[in-house]
């Protein structure tokens, strides 16, 4: 018998309401569209600015810089647009809703600030055998503006618990990292023509982008295979589900983000065949008020009895299925 334990509803018990408040609490999110439409706004006029300026002043840095923010857009474009898909309400077809959207689009955004990384490397290695001469002033006005926008747009969104607006952060902040370095590059050209400084504080920009990249097609990736959420210890939600007084055991354990900060849990239970349905009820909401302080919100669990088979491990097996299961299909 399967019991789905993710309720919407007060049905009159303490223990219910306690662990309904709390669910809530895990479950939903509200992800901030105006503040990512302000974000696209000034991050449009950030680029602008930025390349203007690398033109103007013949700077590979500030060029990148504006690299940089193009996909800065790319990523608070897709971030705003999977906002929007999330709020779509789950149907026939996308059980889940449209949440998985934001994780693509993460999963893009980092894809692309890598290739841009790899192309900032390959013009600041020909730049390191011709230099050419860079007007600073441009440099240093270009670089200043996108310095006060990202770090007004970053500080102001780095509270969000979403992973698009931690992918979007990311950009912004690194790219006020790299228009400050772009400033004091600036100010060292206009005091000693070291030109030689403008690729070399490319390439690390360059690294800067790949390394955050990087994190974030990780994260988008061991979501999208459904590995078990950062921050979630198997063997204790497997102990925390054996602590409810009534659960024998638990095997088939799977617990997966459906997407950031969304995480959902299936897995069997053994209790007592003894038990009537009205106590294995009790059980269950006391399993999901306990997920819930683990980061769990969305609860699934099949109640079996001792003589149901299964395996030793608290894990999905790939063994064949016993003759006797077999013959039932």
């Amino acid at each position: 018998m399967a019991q789905h334990v993710h309720r919407h509803a007060d049905h009159g018990h303490e223990g219910d309401h306690v662990a309904h408040h709390h669910h809530d609490e895990v479950f939903h999110t509200h992800a901030p569209v105006a503040k990512m439409k302000l974000a696209f706004a000034l991050t449009c006029i950030v680029f602008i600015v930025e390349t203007a300026g690398g033109m103007l002043s013949h700077s590979l840095a500030l060029l990148s810089d504006a690299g940089h923010v193009l996909t800065d857009l790319a990523a608070i474009g897709l971030s705003w647009y999977a906002m929007v898909q999330a709020q779509k309400p789950p149907n026939d077809t996308m059980t889940y809703g449209y949440h998985r959207t934001g994780i693509l689009a993460a999963l893009s955004n980092g894809v692309g600030l890598i290739v841009i990384a790899i192309v900032i490397t390959w013009q600041a290695y020909g730049r390191l055998h011709h230099a050419e001469p860079i007007d600073s002033t441009w440099m240093f006005i270009s670089a200043g503006v996108g310095l006060l926008v990202n770090l007004y747009l970053g500080l102001g969104l780095r509270s969000e618990d979403n992973i698009n607006v931690r992918s979007a952060v990311l950009h912004m902040l690194g790219d006020a990292a790299a228009s400050a370095a772009v400033i004091v590059a600036a100010a060292v050209i206009a005091a000693t023509r070291f030109y030689m400084i403008d690729p070399i504080l490319s390439v690390l920009i360059a690294l800067l982008i790949a390394f955050g990249a990087w994190r974030i097609v990780q994260q988008s990736v061991g979501i999208l295979m459904e590995g078990t959420p950062k921050g979630i210890n198997l063997q204790e939600v497997a102990e925390t589900i054996r602590s409810v007084p009534g659960v024998c055991d638990v095997h088939d354990l799977h617990v997966w983000s459906i997407t950031s900060g969304r995480n959902a849990l299936s897995c069997h239970v053994v209790i007592d065949g003894d038990q009537t349905i009205r106590h294995s009820q009790a059980v269950l909401r006391d399993m999901e008020h306990r997920l819930v302080h683990l980061g769990i919100g969305h609860v699934t669990v099949q109640v079996e009895d001792a003589e149901h088979p299964h395996g030793g491990s608290i894990l999905c097996c790939d063994d064949p299925v016993p003759e006797h299961r077999n013959s039932l299909r």
